[in-house]
C-alpha cells in the first residue's frame, strides 16, 4: 500500500473518531424509569384480562415412553378472574392426558386458586437489569429476576418487556416451588403477543420433570382470544321484554 495512502486513510479514521461516529457508546437506559413504565402499564392491565376466553391446543409428549398426546380446550378467566380449563377431545396416549397435561393445568389452576400474589412485580421478585434485546423485530428491556420468597408459581429467570409499550413478551425461567407433589420441577419460556392494547400469552413451552413418568415436554398454543359475554339477568330480561 502506498505510504500516502495510508497517511490518507490514517486521517480519514481520526477525524470520523473525532467526530463521534466511531466507538459511539450505545444511549444509557434508565432502568428505575424502565420499571416505573412497565408498573403503570400492568397495573391498567390486571382488571382488563377478567373475561376472556381463549383457545388452546396442548401438545404433549414423553421422550423416554415414545408417547405424545394433542388436547384442543378453552381456557376461561371469569370475570372475578377464577382460571378454568375446558376439554373439547384428546387425541393420543391417555398416560400423557392424565400424567402430564391433566396434572400441570391442575396445578396451574390450583396455584392461581391459592389467593397468593404471583405478579412479576418488585412487590414478589428482585429485578436486575441486562441490557437491551431484539424479539420479533422489537427491542424489549431485559430483566433477570429473582423471587423474595420460595412460592409456588413464583420463577428465577428473565422478564423481557416491550421498549415502546412496556407490555410483557417473554417471561422464561424455573419455578423455585414445585407447584404439585406430582411434579418435580418445571422450566418454561412464555411468550406474549399484543391484542387491543393487552399483553396475552401466545406461546408456552415448558419441560416438566414428573415423578410419575419422568421428563415431558409440552408447547401449548393460545389464540382466538375474545371476551365471554356478561350474564344474563333473567328478570331484567323478561321485563325488557314487555
Amino acid at each position: 500500500m502506498p505510504f500516502s495512502y495510508r497517511i490518507r486513510s490514517a486521517t480519514v479514521a481520526l477525524g470520523l473518531l473525532g467526530a463521534g461516529f466511531l466507538f459511539a457508546e450505545p444511549p444509557k437506559v434508565d432502568s428505575n424509569q424502565v420499571l416505573d413504565h412497565y408498573l403503570s402499564v400492568w397495573r391498567a392491565q390486571q382488571s382488563r384480562q377478567n373475561g376472556l376466553v381463549a383457545d388452546v391446543s396442548i401438545d404433549a409428549e414423553v421422550p423416554r415412553l415414545h408417547k405424545h398426546g394433542r388436547l384442543a380446550g378453552l381456557r376461561h378467566i371469569s370475570r372475578l378472574g377464577r382460571l378454568t380449563y375446558d376439554v373439547l377431545r384428546f387425541e393420543g396416549d391417555n398416560s400423557v392426558k392424565t400424567n402430564v397435561i391433566a396434572r400441570y393445568l391442575a396445578a396451574e389452576v390450583q396455584v392461581r386458586d391459592s389467593g397468593e400474589s404471583l405478579s412479576v412485580t418488585p412487590e414478589n421478585y428482585k429485578f436486575s437489569y441486562k441490557g437491551l434485546r431484539s424479539m420479533g423485530g422489537h427491542a424489549a428491556h431485559v430483566f433477570e429476576v429473582k423471587p423474595r420468597a420460595s412460592r409456588a408459581g413464583l420463577f428465577k429467570g428473565e422478564l423481557w418487556i416491550d421498549a415502546q409499550t412496556y407490555l410483557t413478551v417473554r417471561e422464561s425461567g424455573r419455578f423455585v416451588k414445585s407447584p404439585s407433589i406430582f411434579i418435580k420441577k418445571v422450566e418454561f419460556t412464555r411468550d406474549y403477543r399484543q391484542e387491543a392494547g393487552l399483553a396475552v400469552v401466545a406461546q408456552l413451552d415448558t419441560t416438566v420433570e414428573t415423578r410419575v413418568v419422568g421428563p415431558a415436554h409440552m408447547t401449548v398454543h393460545f389464540g382466538d382470544y375474545r371476551f365471554e359475554a356478561p350474564p344474563v339477568d333473567v328478570g331484567q330480561s323478561a321485563a325488557g321484554n314487555e
